[in-house]
Order: C-alpha cells, then structure tokens, then sequence
C-alpha cells in the first residue's frame, strides 16, 4: 500500500525511482516514525501522513533542483534539518549530491547520521553546529543551500551565507508565496525565481523561492 502511493506520487511528480530509491524511501520513514516516538522529530504521527507531508513534499523538489544542478556533482547544505527533510530525500534520490544536514539539536544531528549508516548513502552526513558557524568550519562552501519550512527568508540568508560558495545559491521551500518575506529581505539579496509545486495528495500550496547574493 505505501509503495504503491510513494510511486503513484513520485510518477505523479514526473521521478522514476528506482526499486533502491523507493525501498529507501520507505526503510527512512520507518526509521523516522521510530525514532519519533522518542526524539519527537516531527509533529507528524501518521504514517500515510508522513509519506505524502514529508516524502512527496520532499519529493516536489527533487525535479526543480536537479534543472538547477544538471545532474552535475553539487555540495547541498539541508539547513535545520531536523529529520532529514528534504536532505536524505536528495540524497537518496540524487546521488550525485553530497548532502549535509545541519541541526543545533544533537539528536536530530544523530538520526541523520544513523539514517546515512542505516540506508548506506555515503552521500550523506548529519552535523550537529549552528549554521551561523558552520561557514568557518567547512574548507569548502556550499552550491545550494536549503530550508524547508526552516525560518524567514531573511534569517535563513542571513544565517547561512558564510556557508554559500560564491556563485551558490539558496533553495527555500514555502508554503504559500512568502510576498512579505520577501519585501524584507536584505538589500542584498535577490530573487531569482519562484516556483511553485505541486504535491500529489496534498491540498496545499507549496513553492520554492531561489535566492542569490547580488553582486555590489
């Protein structure tokens, strides 16, 4: 039953996932609803709920992101993470992205970590840091840095733009058009594009809003 709706919804999606990707899929809800029970990692409880508000929403963004990318080999930061959304998703369904997941909650930074050994995705890694510190850490920046339902655009730019390699760009997954977030972004910080999804299954509205530092 669950298969069957995670295909129905990543077909819906325009995604083929391969027999690997969905059984991953479904391995990682598991592994989410148990460690919930103790770590409270989302609000969610359900399992068919999870797998349309968590893997399908995470999902929608798989397509967008892989226009930006080109399939080409990408450094993706997943800020606030939480429970790996969309971070393991992408990393699940795109190889050829290394995923780090940022969390200031060391649990949440340890379930990423026992998700990458459990599903066996070298492409993944939990960091428990504040992302604000996370820029002096790593030698290298990051392609794309995203959020899903993390904080306003202004303090997911502002906290994580020591973290953005130049060039990089920052994937911010919304609900409805975030138009007052936007209004107060800081000057400099541009718009890019918006883009609006479409969740199989879900009667609410979804975009991403791409975002880049302007040049002076």
């Amino acid at each position: 039953m669950m298969l069957s709706r995670l295909l129905a919804g990543a077909d819906a999606l325009g995604l083929a996932l391969s027999a690997e990707q969905a059984d991953r899929l479904l391995v990682y809800l598991d592994l989410l609803q148990k460690w919930n029970r103790v770590y409270n990692l989302t609000a969610v409880r359900d399992p068919a709920e999870m797998l349309t508000h968590h893997l399908l929403d995470s999902l929608a963004a798989i397509t967008p992101l892989r226009h930006h990318t080109g399939g080409a080999v990408t450094r993706l930061l997943d800020v606030g993470s939480g429970g790996g959304l969309p971070g393991v998703v992408i990393a699940i369904t795109c190889p050829e992205i290394a995923v780090s997941c940022v969390d200031t909650v060391g649990k949440k930074a340890a379930f990423i970590q026992q998700a990458a050994a459990t599903l066996k995705l070298s492409n993944l890694r939990g960091v428990h840091a504040r992302v604000e510190a996370l820029g002096a850490k790593e030698s290298v920046g990051f392609d794309v840095v995203c959020s899903r339902a993390f904080a306003s655009l202004l303090d997911f730019t502002t906290w994580s733009q020591a973290a953005l390699k130049p060039g990089g760009i920052w994937m911010a997954m919304k609900g409805r058009h975030p138009a007052e977030e936007i209004a107060a972004l800081s000057p400099g910080i541009g718009v890019v594009h918006m883009e609006p999804l479409v969740v199989p299954g879900l009667d609410a509205e979804r975009c991403i809003v791409w975002l880049k530092p302007l040049k002076a």
